[in-house]
């Protein structure tokens, strides 16, 4: 056990620093199989009842008759409310905006209450019809699973946090198979950033979901792509309409969520049971519109839907879904827009062919309209890009892909101001998100990674004996203890200039002539922005870092200045 204890402590260790790749590699690992596990039970435990209810399986919402249609839908915002009502507000938070939320302001510390309200609230909502995507979901369950690894082992924050990226990488992965996309997503999407760190233990998180939902579902992706390729380059043309007619839509998207977010009611039963009555009331139009609909886009690719049908599942999913979400159920809006993009390239398609009918297979117009549509709303461009090259695994689709994405993604922000959905809903629910990369930077590492070993912790007031001592063994900074904590710092060379054999025999170390820096304590877990944000709002010099020892009982393991952090900075 002590070994053990003592092999913990060294991994921890190791952890502090972004260049300890062989650790971060078994944290990705470790990410991707508990990720793997919990998006497997997540799929189950949504597809087992609807395979009960549903004749055709647990996507054919359309054999339902009108009465369940509309029924199903309204029963489970009911059971939603009697789940929301014992939880807490705080215990309410899912989704892909409090997985962003907890890295920002939390360092990725996620709590086990609002996973499995996530699991329980998610399964309800999807089983029961209601118009979203299980990726968002299953991105805080794989966040946080994979966070609360970090919690449990008491790793520092700064692989908690990379530990909540392979969660979502690996989620994404799970949930589409598509372990490129996953790891994109991940980086452009939650962590926001690209460091070669930071991609070892994400692609190892990736692939090993990837792996895991493969031996249990196959190894096809989420939609029965057919072969896809542009035929010729009459077709450009073509594409580069599609690409601003896709971004017009992706910025109506965002919009009428917008609008439905602005005009939604403040008493969150009403909420529930608005979108209950929404989606039951859409479905006695149209039942494709239930769920995530999948079913529905894999027949836009081989070209099964009417022009009436296309248009009518495009309208009605683009409201609904955007209401829903908007009115707080606990479902993902990646999957709506796949879903909304595929029916409008669906009817886009439809147009184009009147004009030329030499054009490619529709199937391509249907598969860059669900590309161009989740990198325009998501404002994520590559993860996009890798998304729809996976889902065809057809490399002849990249350069109409680069080119129809780009251009939404262009239309949807230069045009129409559009930005990602996620920043646009924290800024509705109130959540202060800001990014910069000294913040950044600084998150990618441990405080003890650049920590100062070499201190002594002594008393105020020293005998000439003690001093003597210390100048012998030359620690570097000497931990000045208070009446309850440590006061101040000063450089054991300091003292040595001071000693001489006139010195007193009791020797007061806040009277001698030093560099003295006040301090206030950090604990060991973590990173240097967090010590740079304490720095800065006690408006001290330096810190001590503590180790937690024992409950209520710290002890100093090192040493760190503003100089030091400073330094890691620049260099």
């Amino acid at each position: 056990m002590k070994l053990f204890k003592l092999s913990i402590r060294t991994f921890r260790e190791r952890l502090a620093s972004i260049d300890s790749a062989p650790q971060f590699a078994i944290l990705g690992i470790a990410s991707g199989f508990l990720t793997g596990l919990v998006i497997i039970a997540f799929r189950l435990a949504i597809e087992w009842p609807l395979d009960q209810l549903l004749e055709e399986g647990p996507e054919s919402f359309e054999t339902l008759d009108p009465v369940a249609a509309f029924s199903l839908p309204v029963a489970g915002s009911i059971l939603l409310l009697l789940i929301f009502s014992v939880l807490s507000k705080t215990n309410r938070r899912v989704g892909v905006i409090h997985v962003i939320e907890r890295l920002a302001r939390h360092q990725g510390h996620m709590p086990l209450r609002n996973a499995v309200a996530q699991f329980i609230t998610g399964v309800v909502a999807l089983a029961s019809g209601h118009s979203g995507g299980r990726e968002g979901p299953a991105i805080h369950l794989g966040a946080a699973g994979s966070s609360l690894i970090g919690q449990y082992l008491q790793l520092p924050n700064n692989s908690v946090r990379v530990l909540v990226g392979c969660g979502a990488a690996a989620a994404i992965s799970a949930s589409f198979n598509t372990p490129v996309a996953g790891v994109i997503f991940s980086m452009e999407v939650i962590v926001m950033e690209y460091t070669i760190a930071g991609f070892i233990p994400v692609i190892l998180a990736s692939v090993v979901a990837a792996v895991m939902t493969q031996i249990v579902f196959g190894s096809l992706t989420a939609f029965n792509v057919p072969t896809v390729a542009m035929s010729s380059f009459v077709d450009i043309p073509i594409l580069v309409m599609e690409g601003a007619f896709i971004g017009v839509i992706a910025a109506a998207y965002v919009r009428c969520m917008l609008l439905f977010y602005k005009i939604s009611p403040d008493s969150m039963w009403q909420r529930i049971m608005i979108a209950g009555l929404l989606t039951g009331s859409a479905a006695l139009v149209l039942p494709e519109v239930l769920g995530i609909g999948y079913d529905t886009v894999n027949l836009a690719l081989i070209g099964e839907l009417s022009l009436a049908l296309l248009l009518t599942a495009f309208t009605l999913k683009l409201v609904l879904s955007s209401a829903v979400i908007a009115l707080g159920v606990p479902v993902g809006f990646i999957g709506p827009t796949l879903f909304i993009g595929a029916m409008a390239g669906g009817m886009f398609a439809f147009f184009a062919r009147l004009i030329d009918a030499g054009l490619s297979e529709d199937a391509l117009y249907v598969m860059l309209g669900m590309g161009a549509m989740m990198g325009a709303v998501l404002q994520a461009p590559l993860a996009a890009l890798m998304a729809v090259l996976e889902l065809t695994n057809s490399p002849g689709i990249i350069l109409p892909a680069m080119l129809v994405i780009i251009i939404a993604n262009m239309t949807a922000s230069q045009v129409f101001g559009v930005r990602s959905l996620f920043v646009l809903q924290m800024e509705i629910l109130g959540i202060e998100f800001r990014q910069n990369p000294l913040s950044m930077t600084l998150n990618r590492a441990s405080v003890a990674s650049i920590m100062t070993r070499s201190f002594k912790s002594v008393a105020p007031v020293i005998d000439l004996e003690t001093a003597r001592l210390l100048v012998v063994q030359k620690p570097y900074w000497l931990l000045v203890n208070g009446e309850e904590r440590p006061a101040f710092i000063l450089r054991t060379e300091d003292l040595a200039q001071y000693l001489s054999p006139e010195s007193e025999e009791q020797i007061d170390l806040a009277a001698i002539p030093a560099t003295r820096k006040d301090v206030t304590g950090v604990y060991l877990q973590a990173t240097l922005s967090e010590a740079l944000d304490s720095l800065n709002q006690s408006g001290v010099q330096a810190l001590f870092v503590n180790r937690i020892s024992a409950p209520l009982l710290d002890s100093p393991v090192g040493i760190l200045t503003r100089e030091d952090i400073e330094s890691f900075y620049q260099s």
